[in-house]
């Protein structure tokens, strides 16, 4: 009779709606290691730089079923959450908000033009900056790496590792793609992790 309670609890919790990740004012999904800055990202910049972390754009907007399945889905894996806090300064931007923000060039523009003008088409897209800024340049000009969609927590982690290590200074044996696969084949053969 324990047993057949035990089952239908377990059947039960299984029936229960996934908790929806939490949504802000602005409509945006909000994780507790993003960052709320005045998005100037030069000053982000300095102040990554100063904790020793990477600044990580992620551009969304309200109401993005993509979005959310990456809050629900990938971000709540361990190795993520751990690489986000530990690795990343990590600063939200809205594709459609008016938000003035200032581009690692110095220009003064809403979230929306910024998106426009760094061709941001996609949400969720994160946009890896380098270690050195060139002030000189807007941010997707000298991003280390774009990553446009929502993917799943084995392809986000590999690229917010691949990243980290600085893995994209040299492509020519191994670029991301190569990485990642490798990455697979080792976690599949129980080499990692």
């Amino acid at each position: 009779m324990k047993r057949m309670f035990a089952m239908l609890a377990a059947v039960a919790m299984l029936a229960l709606p996934v908790a929806a990740a939490e949504v802000g004012d602005d409509g945006l999904h909000k994780e507790d290691w993003m960052r709320d800055t005045f998005k100037d990202l030069r000053e982000d910049f300095a102040e990554a730089s100063a904790e020793g972390k990477r600044l990580l754009l992620i551009v969304e907007q309200r109401g993005c079923i993509y979005c959310k399945e990456m809050h629900e889905k990938t971000f709540p894996d361990p190795r993520i959450r751990k690489l986000m806090h530990e690795t990343y300064f990590v600063v939200q931007l809205n594709l459609h908000g008016d938000t003035e923000i200032v581009d690692t060039d110095g220009e003064s523009l809403s979230e929306k033009a910024a998106a426009r003008k760094w061709n941001v088409m996609f949400t969720p897209t994160m946009v890896f900056l380098p270690p050195e800024l060139d002030e000189s340049r807007p941010a997707a000009a000298q991003a280390v790496s774009i990553m446009p969609g929502a993917f799943g927590p084995g392809t986000t982690f590999d690229m917010l590792t691949w990243v980290a290590e600085e893995r994209y200074l040299d492509q020519s044996e191994e670029d991301f793609q190569r990485y990642h696969a490798r990455m697979i084949r080792e976690r599949s053969d129980g080499s990692t992790e």
